[in-house]
């Protein structure tokens, strides 16, 4: 595991991250078979680069301030999701995948958010973490009315 130094360091995690997630999304709209899910995955993705674009100006304005000890104890590993996206994965897997992640990054930016006292990037990325909070919900909504029922 990677033991971040900067907070340099954990912005360009959770930029990566972000942009890890939009390539998902971007895939995922790719193979899907129904307009209506090609089009709420790019919609999806096109937010996760909004998220991405927020973070790069927070980085290029140097406004994250943490205190050392905290940026040790950050623990960014149970942020991450290690299963990848196959392109023979079934839309199911996609969904619980979908939901891992959503809910790793909406982890990831309430810890965030705990470790500075900065007002506006506290609401950042509180903001961030209720976004990945509804995309959660709306894959567990998709994966209850099209999985569930078919079972």
């Amino acid at each position: 595991m990677k033991n971040f130094q900067t907070t340099d360091e954990i912005l360009d995690f959770a930029i990566e991250n972000e942009q890890n997630a939009a390539d998902f999304y971007f895939k995922l709209a790719e193979i899907a078979k129904d307009k209506s899910i090609r089009e709420t995955f790019t919609i999806y993705a096109k937010e996760e680069i909004g998220h991405k674009e927020k973070l790069i100006v927070v980085k290029k304005e140097g406004g994250l301030q943490l205190e050392e000890k905290a940026i040790l104890d950050l623990k960014i590993a149970d942020y991450v999701i290690r299963q990848a996206f196959t392109a023979n994965m079934s839309y199911q897997d996609a969904l619980i995948l979908a939901m891992k992640r959503e809910k790793a990054a909406y982890r990831l930016y309430v810890k965030l958010a705990s470790q500075t006292e900065n007002a506006a990037l506290k609401s950042l990325f509180i903001g961030l973490a209720q976004e990945e909070a509804k995309h959660k919900m709306a894959f567990e909504i998709e994966y209850d009315e099209v999985i569930l029922r078919e079972n």
